[in-house]
């Protein structure tokens, strides 16, 4: 039975006691568990709580969920178990190696610990074994024509783009893609309008080619196109491309409303500019149906478009694998830029993804994770919505998709101060800052797919701590502690 007075909650008690019974070999895999209904019925706990915890083993992959069928042992069963920090601790670099233990919230990283590692790591084998045989020369700059197909069929069903492989290049991830047009299609003079605030990586990136940036503002509809036409009209002619993040920008979460998206087409036309658009979290939409990318309703007579995403946040960060779609003309430039930098990618890995993608194995997973991390999100919105010293200082709106939500502070909060307070308590938030390229935003953003609702929870508290006001008894002892002492 479970112990309702414990600290730890239910789900977690019940995901551990599963876990056990398989380590123990009560509980074989390929053995089908019984239903959710049953299964709460024997324990006596309300059916939520056995469907959460069966859904946090299948991400973690120590159960598996075969439609129609039901919830089976794995059969490739994970290397640790739940909750076992200890083994995973020996696992990874010591402390004094990572130089911290500190808790970081992310901007929005995935949780690499939910990614199909095993069937990428057999995959990766396979694509090896079958390489081998071919001869492991030199390939395409452009990747490898196999992923280069099936990511086109891929792109073009999920996403309404209609593109074929000669239009594809494949690169170390979305910011691989971003140094890659920069240093391809910008020279020195050049201008690139940016958002702002926005992704500072990709402003860095095009400075790398001697281009300079110009940053347009954001507002609850995205970019002020009114502002990038004002700015487009100063630069006579100088204007070279418009980056934008339009499904979830970044880092507000907002979308570009189609009146925008409208008016920002109009306006690198007439200037001759081309867009960048950056889709970096496409699979990741919660509510209603995504606005489809720009480039999947480019015109042959419209502004050209260089259409960026990543594979990377559908597996894990670590997995540095991007794509750009454009033009073939684009394209020759990017592949002879590529030629010169570092030849080719990792084609073990891009045959690797080509196989997860044509099994399906990649969409299964991005289903799974897309529903875990609205899970996630609506776990943290609620946490912060029930918390008075959380919601009077805290403010954001519920974003329709993405994987990080755009804190804003308001009363008496400070944002340097909750920064500082945070870190007194071993927790590490960035400030909205790191997106400006000037001033200050009362602002962070708060990456909630990298963590367990279990540790939004532990975050959340201590937010709460840090914001709740000290009374005058306790800070009198706590300056009365700090005061130093004669000797």
């Amino acid at each position: 039975m479970l112990d309702t007075s414990a600290a730890v909650p239910r789900q977690t008690q019940l995901a551990r006691a599963l876990v056990a019974e398989i380590q123990r070999g009560r509980a074989t895999p390929g053995t089908f568990l019984p239903g959710s209904r049953t299964l709460a019925a024997q324990l006596g706990v309300n059916r939520k709580v056995v469907v959460a915890a069966v859904e946090e083993l299948v991400a973690q992959g120590w159960l598996e969920a075969l439609p129609a069928k039901g919830i089976r042992v794995a059969l490739n069963l994970p290397r640790f178990p739940v909750g076992d920090a200890e083994a995973r601790r020996s696992q990874a670099p010591r402390a004094a190696e990572r130089g911290s233990t500190l808790i970081r919230v992310s901007d929005g990283l995935p949780d690499a610990r939910i990614a199909p590692v095993d069937a990428l790591a057999r995959a990766q084998r396979r694509a090896l074994r079958s390489l081998t045989r071919a001869g492991l020369g030199y390939g395409d700059p452009a990747g490898d024509p196999v992923l280069r197909e099936v990511l086109a069929g891929f792109v073009n069903q999920a996403r309404g783009l209609s593109c074929s492989a000669d239009e594809v290049v494949l690169t170390h991830g979305s910011q691989g893609a971003l140094s890659l047009f920069a240093l391809a299609l910008l020279r020195p003079g050049d201008v690139v309008a940016v958002e702002h605030p926005g992704y500072a990586p990709a402003w860095r990136a095009f400075a790398l080619a001697g281009a300079s940036v110009v940053h347009i503002g954001v507002d609850a509809e995205g970019l002020r196109t009114d502002e990038l036409e004002a700015a487009a009209k100063k630069l006579r002619g100088r204007l070279k491309a418009v980056y934008v993040t339009p499904h979830h920008q970044y880092p507000t979460t907002v979308a570009l409303s189609p009146e925008r998206r409208m008016h920002l087409r109009k306006i690198c036309e007439k200037h001759g500019a081309c867009i960048v658009e950056d889709d970096y979290d496409y699979e990741y939409h919660f509510d209603g149906a995504p606005l489809l990318p720009m480039a999947a309703t480019a015109s042959p007579g419209g502004p050209p478009f260089v259409y960026i995403a990543s594979l990377s946040k559908l597996l894990a960060p670590a997995v540095r694998l991007g794509y750009v779609i454009t033009s073939r003309s684009i394209v020759a430039r990017l592949q002879a830029t590529r030629e010169c930098l570092d030849r080719q990618g990792d084609v073990v890995l891009e045959r690797a993804i080509a196989e997860l993608i044509e099994d399906g194995e990649l969409q299964r997973h991005a289903r799974r994770a897309r529903q875990i991390y609205m899970q996630r999100r609506d776990h943290v919105l609620q946490r912060l919505a029930a918390s008075p010293a959380l919601s009077a200082n805290l403010a954001c709106e519920r974003p329709s998709g993405g994987l990080a939500l755009w804190v804003r502070l308001h009363g008496s909060a400070d944002i340097d101060e909750l920064v500082t307070r945070a870190r007194s308590r071993e927790l590490v938030l960035a400030p909205g800052a790191v997106h400006l390229a000037r001033g200050k935003v009362a602002a962070f953003r708060f990456g909630f797919a990298g963590h367990t609702p279990e540790e939004l929870s532990g975050i959340c508290e201590t937010l709460e701590k840090c914001l709740t006001p000290e009374s005058p008894a306790r800070r009198a002892r706590k300056t009365a502690t700090e005061r130093p002492r004669r000797g």
